[in-house]
């Protein structure tokens, strides 16, 4: 049986992970935590924290699920106690990409991150539907990547990826390089930005006078079609006069070489702010 040590079991993503791992019989779990309000988290799904000297050099796996400020300082301590063969795995490219997870030349090293449930994903259910982050009821893909080690690292990675983030719609091998370019430069740098400035365009004409119910309804309804029609999901287009006011506003809006943020170079400064404080 596979044995498993989760680090961060208390915290925003160790708690959804806990939440799946508590219906895995398959593994064994121990349970790292050492903020009171994580170990309270945990105490709250009767769920009892580990010792990390005793837990960690017998694990199969070790999982951080730490802040990625934190998550350099924390392999320091946690990976030079694991035993020779077991596996690190991360949540998230940043801190891999920025070379902050400390090295041994004997584990191997995954990645593997959520997609989250997609605009489109159809759920049977409200609560599946309003399962936005996924690791609920509703389906996600997942990204999954190996950084050191052999393909059987990989393969008992994405094993436990799938278990940990379950349900799954599929799973998408690919490399730490490509995860980042997803994130932060695409849906991080690019993408929650954008939509930051929606979301401030919108408390602008609300303050503007429209009213906030007409305006909810227009703005979320016209950003479903208009992502349905940009990603294929319906045989359409936008208006002629759409076309021509987006071709009019995207130098208003957009640097010429905004796409800059997608060259490693540039990708690897983005995650240098994600992991130091």
């Amino acid at each position: 049986m596979t044995k498993i040590t989760l680090i961060g079991a208390g915290g925003k993503m160790g708690c959804r992970l806990t939440d799946n791992f508590q219906n895995c019989t398959q593994y064994t779990l121990d349970y790292l935590e050492v903020s009171p309000q994580g170990i309270e988290n945990l105490k709250q799904r009767n769920v009892t924290v580990s010792d990390q000297k005793e837990s960690v050099p017998q694990a199969d796996v070790v999982i951080l699920a730490v802040p990625d400020v934190a998550i350099g300082a924390i392999s320091r301590e946690i990976i030079p106690m694991m035993k020779p063969g077991s596996l690190v795995m991360t949540l998230d490219p940043a801190a891999p990409l920025d070379g902050v997870i400390h090295h041994r030349d004997d584990l191997g090293y995954v990645i593997a991150h959520p997609c989250h449930p997609s605009v489109f994903n159809w759920e049977p259910t409200e609560k599946a539907f309003r399962d936005f982050y996924g690791g609920i009821s509703a389906k996600q893909s997942i990204v999954v990547a190996l950084m050191h080690g052999s393909e059987a690292h990989y393969q008992l990675g994405e094993k436990v990826a799938q278990d940990m983030y379950q349900p799954i719609k599929d799973t998408h091998r690919i490399t730490l390089e490509q995860m980042a370019i997803l994130e932060p430069a695409m849906v991080e740098t690019l993408a929650q930005t954008c939509m930051e400035v929606v979301k401030e365009g919108y408390d602008q004409i609300v303050e503007l006078g429209v009213p906030e119910a007409a305006a909810r309804d227009f703005v979320l309804g016209h950003l479903r079609i208009q992502i349905a029609v940009l990603f294929k999901e319906v045989n359409g287009t936008f208006s002629d006069a759409a076309y021509k006011i987006s071709k009019r506003a995207k130098p208003i809006l957009f640097k010429e070489e905004w796409k800059r943020i997608f060259e490693m170079d540039d990708i690897r400064e983005q995650v240098k702010d994600i992991t130091r404080k």
